[in-house]
């Protein structure tokens, strides 16, 4: 949780907070739930009827806007929920709830629009609202410069994704999203080429992808709500602008593979910075670099409904993460840990489940059973799989017999459902052009794994700890904007 800003007055806490006299947190949780049962419905109407529906060449009504409105609004009426307590006494409460409401509308008609100019003043909107949310705070300093920080990447990632819009509307004479990608073989390849950067580098920026990681962990001072509503549909918002010009990204190769290799290094960078991370809140924003990572990479690949997939399912997690940091906190012992050493059976177990869980996601999605992108998406999968099983066989207390057992059933029923997900996903964005454009293995993706292959290795076998200098690298890289840090003992408030 942010710490608490410093005060010349004396702070009187209490066991339990004292509810507010307004109306406004009661009013905008239950009008947010409402939105999420009525969103709910529009998700059913797109899977039965398989339905797009245009609304005056301004808003789209597709499967991927259904489902990103339910994932928001879900999100959200959590996040309002949970801020009734959490934010209770605050003073400026109803503006909070003012803007977390206002922000999860950006978000939807971001997700909707299909006109130009909507769908990048929706882009900036949402920064705006992030970036006041983060520096909630008023009377911190830190907070105020963490807020100024994430504004000035939101608005370099709006001007980007505002310039390439202009340039593919100026190439096309479209204004709508559908009428630009409907003419995407007219536009003048310099054009494209400029266009595509652009919205990359928007993607990019606003999925706090290195160089441009900073603001996400400058951002630490936000109330732990408004760090779990980050990941309903902004800091992973660049995997839906990616998916929804995709038709734009795929007719070039060499943009799909810097894509796979940006995302690719923002994914082991993410990983590494987590492995030297002491704070709990920054310990998630690291994570959740790595995982943004990832998403880029699976829309590199060609899959961007793996990266909605992906994208949802982080956005699940990483939430709950969040609003259950506290917690954790006070739960953590560090005697009370318990790691099991490396063994032989642990280590065949794993590389078993590992290999298992690849031909579970293969049989189930058909992905990886040719010789393109899919087998690299397959690939991912197996390291993810090796590693997440060897982590919870390190850290699981079962008696070895009953660990080695246990654990590869949880792992594989896990990928198992991922893979679900995924068909079930891809299936209602059907619709969305493009949403699975494979693309051919190159040099790029084999050095990619050989990459992936490496830092594994070198994460089992401790090198980041090992090495110093590799060590402080990492320490450097993770540090926030030094005005958003508190430095001096006398900036806490100790009352």
């Amino acid at each position: 949780m942010a710490s608490q800003p410093p005060s010349n007055e004396t702070v009187q806490l209490s066991e339990t907070a004292t509810p507010s006299p307004s109306l406004v947190p009661r009013v905008s949780t239950v009008a947010m739930w409402a939105l999420f049962l009525l969103c709910s419905g529009v998700l059913a109407l797109a899977v039965t009827s398989g339905g797009r529906w245009t609304v005056g060449g301004v808003l789209v009504v597709d499967g991927l806007t259904a489902i990103m409105w339910v994932v928001v609004t879900f999100f959200s009426g959590i996040v309002h929920s949970y801020s009734r307590r959490y934010m209770a006494g605050d003073r400026h409460l109803d503006g909070f709830y003012a803007r977390i409401f206002a922000f999860t509308l950006a978000v939807m008609t971001m997700t909707a629009a299909d006109h130009v100019a909507l769908f990048a003043v929706m882009w900036l909107a949402m920064g705006l609202c992030m970036a006041s949310l983060i520096g909630h705070v008023r009377g911190w300093k830190q907070a105020q410069a963490a807020a100024g920080t994430a504004r000035r990447y939101f608005l370099a990632s709006s001007g980007l994704l505002g310039a390439g819009l202009v340039a593919l509307t100026w190439a096309t004479g479209s204004t709508s999203i559908a009428g630009i990608l409907g003419q995407v073989g007219t536009v003048p390849r310099p054009v494209a080429l400029g266009a595509v950067g652009c919205l990359f580098l928007a993607a990019i920026i606003q999925s706090a992808l290195f160089p441009f990681h900073t603001w996400l962990l400058s951002s630490m001072t936000a109330p732990t709500p408004a760090s779990a509503l980050m990941h309903a549909g902004f800091v992973n918002a660049g995997g839906i602008l990616l998916t929804r010009f995709a038709p734009l990204l795929a007719d070039e190769p060499a943009v799909m593979s810097l894509l796979v290799v940006v995302g690719a290094f923002s994914a082991l960078l993410g990983q590494a910075l987590l492995l030297v991370q002491t704070d709990i809140k920054r310990e998630l924003g690291a994570s959740t670099i790595a995982q943004m990572g990832f998403m880029i990479l699976q829309c590199g690949l060609g899959f961007f409904a793996a990266a909605i997939t992906h994208l949802i399912l982080h956005g699940f997690y990483k939430a709950y993460l969040f609003l259950s940091s506290g917690a954790a906190v006070e739960q953590t012992a560090p005697e009370g840990h318990h790691r099991a050493g490396t063994s032989l059976p642990s280590v065949a177990v794993s590389l078993l489940t590992a290999v298992g869980g690849g031909v579970l996601f293969a049989l189930l999605t058909g992905k990886g059973t040719e010789l393109n992108s899919g087998l690299f998406l397959t690939f991912v999968v197996v390291v993810t799989t090796m590693h997440a099983t060897r982590d919870i066989l390190r850290r699981t207390a079962l008696p070895p017999s009953l660990r080695l057992v246990s654990v590869p059933l949880v792992v594989l029923t896990a990928i198992g459902t991922y893979a679900v997900l995924f068909d079930a996903i891809s299936a209602v964005i059907a619709s969305t052009p493009m949403a699975q454009a494979p693309t051919d293995l190159t040099a790029v993706h084999l050095g990619v794994a050989a990459a992936f292959v490496a830092s594994y290795l070198a994460t089992e076998l401790g090198w980041h700890r090992s090495n110093k200098r590799l060590y402080v690298a990492l320490l450097n890289v993770s540090q926030p904007s030094p005005d958003t840090l508190l430095t001096s003992k006398e900036d806490y408030d100790d009352a």
